[in-house]
C-alpha cells in the first residue's frame, strides 16, 4: 500500500502529539527529564548534580549581568517545540527576549536568542549529538554547550543548509578559564565546576 505524502504528515503529527501527550503527563509523574527528537523519546534518568546545577546558574547570573534589561537566561519550563518536525526541548537556559515569555504553549524556537546546555553525565550524547542536530534544524541561531566532564565547551553559529539538513556552519571551541562570547555577550568561564570521580552514576 502507498501511502500519499500528506497522509504520511498526518500520521507523523499525530505520533508527535502523541508522544507529547505522554511527556507532559509523565514529567511529574516520572523521575529524570523527557524530550523528544527526531527517534522518539529520550529520557536522561540521573537528578541533576550538584556541578550541573551551579553550572547552570553560573552561566545565568553571568549572562543577565551583561545582557540589556529586556533579554532573560531563563531556566526551566515551558520547553522549546517545534510540532511539524517533531522536536521539543527543554535547554538549560534559554536567551530569549522578555516579551516572548508573555501568554501560554510552548516557546517557538525561532524566538530563542541562544540556547545553553551543561552536558549531562549520564547522557552527554544527548547535548553533543543529537541536540547539535535539533537545535539548527528547529532555528535556534546559537547553541552554546558547557561540558563538566572536560572544562571544555564550544559555540555553534551560523545555520546553513547541507545534504543532512540545516546545520551549523561555524563552531568556537573553548576552554574553561577563557571569556566566552554567546549571541552578543562575552561572559567569563573562571569557576565553572567540574565532574569528580565521585560524581560518576553508580553501577
Amino acid at each position: 500500500m502507498t501511502i500519499a505524502p500528506d497522509n504520511a504528515r498526518q500520521g507523523a503529527s499525530h505520533l508527535y502529539r502523541a508522544m507529547r501527550d505522554f511527556v507532559q503527563s509523565a514529567d511529574d509523574d516520572l523521575p529524570g527529564k523527557f524530550e523528544i527528537t527526531k527517534e522518539g523519546i529520550v529520557l536522561d534518568m540521573m537528578s541533576p548534580m550538584k556541578p550541573h546545577e551551579l553550572t547552570v546558574l553560573r552561566v545565568r547570573k553571568r549572562l543577565e549581568k551583561v545582557m540589556p534589561d529586556e533579554i532573560v537566561a531563563h531556566t526551566g519550563e515551558p520547553d522549546v517545540e517545534d510540532e511539524p518536525e517533531g522536536i521539543m526541548r527543554r535547554p538549560d537556559v534559554m536567551v530569549i527576549a522578555e516579551s516572548e515569555m508573555e501568554g501560554e504553549g510552548s516557546f517557538d524556537p525561532r524566538s530563542l536568542v541562544a540556547a545553553v546546555e551543561v552536558v549531562s553525565r549520564s547522557n552527554p550524547d544527548n547535548d553533543w549529538v543529537t541536540k547539535m542536530r535539533d537545535y539548527p534544524l528547529i532555528g535556534i541561531p546559537v547553541y552554546a554547550v558547557f561540558d563538566p566532564r572536560t572544562g571544555t565547551g564550544t559555540v555553534l553559529t551560523d545555520i546553513h543548509g547541507t545534504p543532512d539538513g540545516p546545520r551549523y556552519a561555524t563552531r568556537k571551541d573553548f576552554v574553561y578559564g577563557e571569556d566566552v562570547t554567546i549571541a552578543d555577550w562575552t561572559i567569563a568561564t573562571e569557576g565553572l565546576p567540574l565532574y569528580r570521580d565521585s560524581d560518576a552514576p553508580q553501577k
